[in-house]
């Protein structure tokens, strides 16, 4: 069992919880993720690390709630805890070596997990830029964590009630444009969001990352849920993600997958919002 030290709500649709979990905490990098189950009847959902403390032994995870089992883990409270939590999954971000101008951009809640990689560029002596992204003004998170961990933070909004109106994409052209020589971009977030991020700096050749979010099942590679098409051969994001070159990635063929149980998704809200009432 894993205890939940600490629940914070970011925004009414995204929670943070820290959880007691040292010997993830001590191997954890940047860009690696985890499953958890909430019971021994509960499904496998891979999550990114959002930060951890190998000294104290924890790790925070960052969650949105859209299906049963993120409804069900909401549910719990600090002192509750899950019955599954396998990590560090996956591998660690490498950037190009030589690099020494960075911009990470966050969409949504992609910000969690855009967080840690700023983090640790940053303290490796990177010169980090973030442009984080969101709909608008109420859904904004993590804005004072991002500040401590780059060189300058530009927020967007879609609606302009906050930070720069626009998307994220604008705001990085505008920047390229204006003289900023980025060694590496790493985008993370939306399918839709982190193509035209891509589409951006093709123009430019600067290289991509992006942190890709395919369906998951195992986590090791046997199930084959996870796979994306990345320079036209089969990649297995679990296993060698779940970075990847942006410039090689077939967004068109992972929108359609993870789109999949999208109606699923949506009755098993209704059915947890059902046993509620």
């Amino acid at each position: 069992m894993f205890q939940i030290l600490e629940k914070k709500v970011l925004n009414p649709n995204v929670t943070l919880m820290v959880f007691d979990a040292p010997f993830i905490a001590k191997k954890a990098k940047a860009g690696q993720f985890v499953i958890f189950r909430v019971d021994e009847e509960g499904e496998r959902v891979p999550l990114t690390i959002a930060d951890s403390d190998p000294e104290k032994g924890t790790i925070t995870l960052i969650f949105q709630i859209v299906g049963r089992s993120t409804m069900k883990l909401n549910a719990l409270n600090a002192g509750d805890a899950i019955s599954d939590l396998v990590g560090p999954l996956g591998l660690a971000t490498e950037i190009p070596e030589g690099a020494k101008k960075v911009c990470v951009i966050g969409g949504g809640v992609g910000c969690a997990i855009a967080y840690p990689q700023a983090k640790s560029l940053f303290r490796a002596g990177l010169e980090v830029d973030v442009i984080a992204g969101f709909r608008n003004k109420d859904i904004v998170i993590l804005e004072d964590e991002f500040r401590k961990v780059c060189q300058e933070l530009i927020l967007c909004t879609d609606d302009g009630s906050y930070g720069i109106k626009g998307f994220v994409t604008n705001a990085l052209e505008d920047r390229i444009k204006a003289g900023n020589q980025y060694d590496c971009v790493i985008a993370i977030g939306p399918i839709p969001m982190m193509k035209f991020v891509c589409e951006v700096t093709k123009k430019y050749d600067v290289k991509t990352i992006v942190s890709l979010n395919p369906i998951m099942v195992d986590g090791t590679g046997m199930c084959g849920g996870c796979r994306v098409t990345v320079g036209g051969r089969i990649r297995y994001a679990c296993v060698e993600g779940p970075d990847f070159d942006g410039h090689e990635v077939d967004f068109d063929e992972l929108m359609h997958r993870n789109g999949v149980f999208k109606e699923r998704e949506a009755q098993c809200r209704m059915m947890k919002l059902a046993d509620k009432a």
